[in-house]
């Protein structure tokens, strides 16, 4: 099996694990945050003014964050963020009642979320040899479950601690202190120069909304048409289904390229979502929603190789920081529109927000595939230079 000779890599499993450990507490955020608000007592106007200055604030950091990385290196940057985010969370934690400190510490927190992921993306190609690559990538875009905790508070309380932990064990492990900077072009735009880049940040952006049309879609269902187990088992098997895609896709070597092998993937993930516009009764629902998961992780994945070829030199980590910010806005947007389309038409219109975003994302695949093609070898975009 492809994963065991990844895991057993040199550092490999310590990088694993910091890397989902240090991420659990973004993961957690946009539920422990409004949870904990309403425990003390918060309006919702309120609790969604701090969500979203948590969100829009993790959108906006994440770019510039891994620009410093970029620049300066992973230790000392991934240990101050994981500071300051531990800072915000705590903030909101203590003073849950204190509407200014509340934003401040939502602003902190999402801000200063530590690039784990951009960070050991970038490392990837220096830890497996490049016929586990995608493995690698498979195993890293598997993981990442939100965690449950007696009390919103506790969550919060949590989130602080998790993010230190999982920063400490990453910045200790030799490669990550070991990597360093490549030199890189002085354009402001950084990685977004490269139109190829750009291309496939935007189809990301299109998955995300229908990952967001998605989160809004099982509540309805589950409250209007009933669900065994509710929202969170459609969400269950939802991620089930990814899991089982991407463990699968990973566990073989593909001869085909990586802009075909997106597109084709991407028709998969069409597939589950234009099928869901039929909103089919329970026992239908259900392998349903796992088909819309089993293309996801795999996708996902084969995104990664792609942003790693087409990064420009010495800016592999913004540009990781950078897909993360496009599937973020587009999650947000996907909820959003989803929610007022549910609220004023049909929900079979708003289940076909979700197949519109992937449409999108099947679209600029297929008109872009040429500029997807990367025209320099991945190793001499991410190893590693002399010291800085």
């Amino acid at each position: 099996m492809p994963y065991l000779h990844v895991i057993r890599r040199p550092s490999v499993f310590r990088l694993l694990t910091g890397s989902w450990v240090g991420r659990l507490p973004s993961a957690m955020a946009a539920l422990a945050i409004p949870l904990a608000l309403r425990d003390s007592g918060a309006s919702y106007g309120f609790v969604g003014l701090a969500a979203g200055t948590f969100a829009v604030s993790s959108a906006l950091g994440a770019p510039v964050v891994g620009r410093w990385v970029d620049r300066r290196g992973q230790t000392a940057i991934l240990a101050a963020t994981a500071l300051l985010a531990a800072v915000g969370f705590i903030a909101i934690a203590a003073t849950p009642d204190r509407e200014a400190l509340v934003i401040i510490g939502a602003a902190l927190a999402g801000a200063a979320t530590p690039p784990l992921e951009p960070c050991l993306r970038a490392l990837w190609p220096d830890l497996v040899p490049q016929k586990d690559l995608e493995s690698a990538y498979a195993l890293d875009s598997s993981a990442q479950e939100p965690l449950a905790v007696a009390t919103p508070t506790a969550v919060l309380w949590a989130q602080a601690v998790l993010g230190l932990v999982g920063v400490l064990i990453v910045v200790t492990a030799e490669p990550s202190r070991r990597w360093r900077p490549m030199a890189r072009s002085a354009d402001w735009l950084g990685p977004l120069r490269e139109r190829g880049l750009v291309l496939l940040l935007v189809c990301l952006a299109g998955v995300g909304f229908a990952i967001g049309t998605l989160n809004i879609l099982v509540v309805h269902y589950a409250e209007h048409r009933g669900f065994p187990g509710g929202a969170p088992a459609l969400l269950a098997l939802h991620a089930g289904g990814s899991l089982v895609g991407v463990l699968v896709y990973g566990a073989r070597t593909w001869a085909t390229p990586l802009p075909r092998r997106a597109l084709v993937i991407a028709l998969g993930l069409l597939s589950g979502y234009a099928l869901l516009v039929l909103l089919p009764p329970a026992p239908l629902m259900a392998p349903l929603i796992v088909l819309t998961g089993l293309f996801l992780a795999p996708l996902l994945a084969t995104t990664f190789m792609l942003v790693g070829d087409l990064a420009p030199t010495g800016t592999t980590t913004e540009a990781f920081a950078w897909l993360i910010t496009l599937f973020a806005a587009g999650t947000s947007a996907g909820s959003a529109v989803t929610g007022g389309v549910l609220q004023r038409a049909d929900e079979h219109w708003g289940a076909a927000c979700g197949a519109l975003g992937v449409t999108l994302t099947v679209t600029l695949l297929f008109l872009g595939r040429r500029q997807l093609h990367a025209n320099k070898d991945v190793n001499a975009i991410t190893a590693p230079a002399e010291s800085v």
